[in-house]
Order: structure tokens, then C-alpha cells, then sequence
């Protein structure tokens, strides 16, 4: 254990009293068929990323209070409620109008906004993001549903008109799918998790949610707002084990659509327990590899600045995340060297600290595997190159710049998803193309150069091994306008304010005889699909 990381962690006394978290009960909400509960079963007790030191030395994790363990009952239980407010698409919720349901998604907004600062001070316990950043995701998650707002009602626009074609007139609008579960990771556990429940919720579906395993108390400070804004049914809010409470449902076969976003392993296990896979519609974001590559001519200041925002933003801990570095040879000792100096400085500390970068981590566990990674890649021949890299203290790991890692070192291949920045070597940019070819995963590369007669046909190649190509800049999901999807075993439907309406929903088409055409137009008057 590294005596100065150790040091970073604050006593039990001597936490700031602006910063000190004083356990609630919060963790034990559940929302189900429209009724708040508080849920007297079984129940874990949630660990805070952050620990507490000891005069003795000795580290101890910050109980931050209960949460539930929902028993398989209340997955069924909850569910059912689901299937119950789709009524086989005859629920008042499905068939609502727009509007209805948008007065809805701002009455819930109103609500959720006053809770921001408490919302993102207990994100910032659980998962031991900074808090300025925690703030940040509530307010880009408030964004994110006021957009998805505007654009919904763009879209009712756009397909108010009837359309006529070969002696047909019809009109054509979109129409919800069913019941959705929506699960979201912790490393976004606001901003995730309500970029699959808004856009499902509002197109018409009730949703089942189950909170990712850390930030469950983040959430649970939405639960009164949400059971006070949707109809009975139509928004379930369910904690536990999620084999326990996962499971009854998908076997239920209640369940029309799995949204997710996490591992490729759970997303499997998931759809295989439903008993009616080809009615199952997922929407699913899952891992990723993505590279940089750093050509001859690349400029470094830039590129050192890039890659070190995006594989250290969040300790690492995002899909989007620049996970391998291949640069050219040429360059190569000169772009590490640079990187070195560069992570050495990086601010390592508690996340209510200014301008801190690298944090705690949630799972002590993945800690550990970090530090494994670490080790493979040192038996075979890689350095840690930066002064004070790897250092491990209870949840803390410091940012580690590895050099030269080859494909026979796991780290050059799995998602760390930590701080850790593995650097390769190519002669010829083939080799990295190969590599990223030859990945399971197929999210974002990214580019660093100048020579457009070289990047150009580099990006024909890459635009089709991965779905976003990022030239001179680390990969990311924004803005919330481009679509964010990926190939291969990185994701499945695509999410953005557009593509997530149209892959939460079905075009659904009505159509008459161009004789027809007056009843289709005085029909409007007396159904909800067709108003306009």
C-alpha cells in the first residue's frame, strides 16, 4: 500500500463538515405499480468509494446507509404492474398523446430539479466522481430530457401530415413497443440510466427500472418525483441482487424490450432467459476498446492533451474511454515521454477536492484487477513510465502511462475501464488498423495527424470497424445530437435525442383508398394516434 496515496484519505474527523454524509433511508425506496414503498425485507449496506483512515493506519469504508434487496417477488410484482398499464397497447399511458405524455416528463422535471445538489452530492459518495462533475451529469441529464422534449414534438410535427402514393392516402406515426427494462451503469448513474427510461417513458412504454449497483441512492432520490408524475404502472423502480430480481421478469416474458448498458456478458445471460428471444427488441450499449493512433506528423502537445483527458476523465471508468495508445515509431519515445510528465501531474485526491482528477473507485475488487493488468504487462517486458504510476491504496490506483505494451499482454486487448494508459508501437498504420479490425468491440477510434492524404483514407477504413472516428480529439458520446452506437459486440440500436425516440418505438402505419381519404381525416377527431 502506497503510504502517500493513503495519506490522501481523510479520518472520520477530519472530513470538512461541509462534505460529511449522514446515513438515510433512502436506499430502501421502491416504486411499484405508481405506489412508493418502503421496502422492510432484506437489505445491503451501501460502502462508499471513499474511505477513512485510522491513526493506526488502518482503512475503513463510509457506510452511507441501507439498500433494499428486493426479493423475486417484487420483480414479478413490478413487471406485471408494467404489463398491467400497456394492457396489451390498449393502456391509457400507450395510447396517451403527445402532449399528454410530455406534460408528464416536465411535471417529473420540475420536480427532479430541486433535489440537485443533494442528488450530486450522494453520486459523488457512492462512485467517487468530483463533484463539479456530478453536477455537471445532473445538469446535462435535466438538458437531456428537455431536448428529447423538443425533439419529440419536431417529430409529431413532421408526421402530421397524411402522405398519398399509388391510389393510397395513409399517415404514418410512431407507436410505443411495450414494456421496457431499463438498467444503466454506475459510471453514469443519472445521466444513463435517464437517457433509456425518458426516451422510452415518453414514446409511450412503461418501463421497469433497476438501479446499477453503485448509485442506487442517487436514484432513489427520484423516486418521489417519479411516482408523482406517471400513472400507476407506468414507471416501476426496483434495487437488489439482479439475478434475484432480473430474472423473474425476463422469464415472465412480460418483458418487450431489454435496454442496457453494461457488459456484453449480462446483456447475453438476459436475453437468453427470455422464452420469446425473437419478440425481445434491445437496445443495448456495451464494451469498447477504443484507440488512439498517433501518426509521425501527429502534433504531441495536442495529442498528450486528448489522450489524457480521455483515458483519464473519471478515473477511466467510461466506455468511451481512450483505452490503447498506438503510435508510430518515430514518434513514439517522444509521445510517451510527454504523456509521462503529463499524468505524473495529474491531480489524484477526494472528489470534493478542486480540480481533482483521479478519485476513489466504487469497486475494490476491480481495483485489484487493475493491479493485475499492471503486473502482466510488467512479466512481459512493459514499464510503468511515469513517476508514482500504479500506486495502490485501498480504492485509490494513481494514473499509469504502460510502455510498450504488445498483444500478448492482456491490457492490450480487454476494456481496463481504470487509469491506466497502455501505449503500442506500429511501423506501418496497417498494424493498427489490424488491431482494431481484429477487436471484438468496435465503438470509436480516434486520429492524431495532419496529412489529410493519409487520414482520409484511414477514415474510409475505420468508418466501417467502428461508428464514430474523432480526428484530433478523444473519443466521446456528445453532443446529445450525434448518434452514439457501435459495432460488433459494443452495442446494439443506436442512442441519441432522434435515434433514441425511433428505437424506443415502431412506425405504425394507417392507410385508406384515396376514396377513403375523408373518413382517414375525420377519424383524427376521435382517435389519439391520429391527433394532431
Amino acid at each position: 500500500m502506497s503510504a502517500s496515496l493513503e495519506s490522501l484519505f481523510p479520518t472520520a474527523d477530519g472530513i470538512d463538515p461541509a462534505w460529511r454524509y449522514v446515513p438515510d433511508q433512502s436506499g430502501l425506496s421502491l416504486i411499484i405499480d405508481g405506489k412508493l414503498l418502503t421496502w422492510d425485507g432484506p437489505r445491503s449496506s451501501i460502502a462508499s468509494a471513499i474511505v477513512t483512515r485510522s491513526v493506526d493506519g488502518k482503512t475503513s469504508p463510509v457506510d452511507l446507509g441501507p439498500a433494499a434487496l428486493a426479493s423475486a417477488e417484487i420483480g414479478r410484482a413490478a413487471v406485471e404492474a408494467a404489463s398491467r398499464a400497456w394492457k396489451g397497447g390498449r393502456g391509457d399511458w400507450p395510447r396517451a398523446s403527445v402532449a399528454e405524455r410530455i406534460r408528464a416528463v416536465e411535471a417529473f422535471v420540475g420536480r427532479a430539479k430541486t433535489r440537485r445538489e443533494r442528488v450530486a452530492r450522494v453520486l459523488m459518495w457512492e462512485v467517487g466522481k468530483p463533484y463539479k462533475d456530478c453536477l455537471v451529469e445532473f445538469d446535462r441529464t435535466m438538458r437531456y430530457i428537455e431536448d428529447t422534449i423538443a425533439t419529440l414534438r419536431d417529430l409529431d410535427r413532421s408526421s402530421a401530415a397524411a402522405v398519398h402514393d399509388s391510389g393510397f392516402a395513409a399517415r404514418i406515426r410512431r407507436a410505443p413497443l411495450g414494456v421496457c427494462l431499463c438498467m444503466g451503469p454506475f459510471n453514469y448513474a443519472v445521466n444513463e440510466v435517464y437517457t433509456l427510461i425518458l426516451p422510452s417513458l415518453i414514446m409511450g412504454n412503461p418501463v421497469i427500472t433497476k438501479t446499477p449497483r453503485y448509485g442506487v441512492l442517487a436514484n432513489a432520490l427520484f423516486t418521489e418525483a417519479l411516482a408523482a408524475s406517471f400513472p400507476p404502472g407506468v414507471i416501476n423502480f426496483v434495487t437488489g441482487d439482479g439475478a434475484t430480481v432480473i430474472g423473474p421478469m425476463m422469464e415472465s416474458g412480460l418483458v418487450d424490450v431489454l435496454a442496457l448498458i453494461g457488459s456484453a456478458k449480462t446483456a447475453r445471460l438476459l436475453m437468453r432467459q427470455h422464452p420469446q428471444p425473437n419478440r425481445l427488441r434491445s437496445v443495448l450499449g456495451l464494451g469498447a476498446k477504443n484507440i488512439a493512433i498517433v501518426l509521425a506528423d501527429a502534433d504531441l502537445d495536442q495529442a498528450v492533451t486528448e489522450i489524457v483527458s480521455g483515458a483519464l476523465t473519471f478515473n477511466g471508468q467510461r466506455c468511451t474511454a481512450i483505452k490503447l495508445v498506438l503510435a508510430a515509431r518515430p514518434i513514439a519515445e517522444a509521445l510517451v515521454e510527454r504523456l509521462a510528465d503529463r499524468v505524473a501531474a495529474v491531480p489524484v485526491g477526494m472528489p470534493w477536492q478542486d480540480g481533482v482528477v483521479v478519485t476513489p473507485m466504487p469497486d475494490r475488487g476491480h481495483t485489484d484487477y487493475l493491479e493485475s493488468l499492471v503486473r502482466d504487462a510488467q512479466a512481459r517486458g512493459g514499464r510503468v513510465v511515469n513517476q508514482g504510476g500504479a500506486e495502490r491504496a485501498a480504492t485509490l490506483l494513481s494514473p499509469a502511462v504502460l510502455y510498450p505494451v504488445t498483444p500478448e499482454m492482456e491490457i492490450f486487448s480487454v476494456e481496463q475501464f481504470g487509469p491506466l494508459i497502455p501505449v503500442g508501437v506500429f511501423d506501418d498504420v496497417e498494424q493498427a488498423l489490424a488491431v482494431i479490425e481484429g477487436s471484438p468491440v468496435g465503438q470509436q477510434a480516434a486520429i492524431f495527424g495532419k496529412d489529410p492524404k493519409v487520414i482520409g483514407p484511414l477514415v474510409d477504413h475505420l468508418a466501417n470497424l467502428v461508428c464514430r472516428v474523432n480526428l484530433n480529439t478523444q473519443c466521446r458520446r456528445g453532443p446529445d445530437s450525434f448518434p452514439f452506437t457501435g459495432r460488433k459486440d459494443s452495442a446494439v440500436g443506436t442512442l441519441s435525442l432522434s435515434d433514441a425516440l425511433r428505437v424506443f418505438s415502431i412506425r405504425s402505419v394507417v392507410a385508406s383508398a384515396d376514396a377513403g381519404a375523408g373518413l382517414l381525416h375525420e377519424i383524427e377527431g376521435t382517435s389519439r394516434f391520429l391527433a394532431v
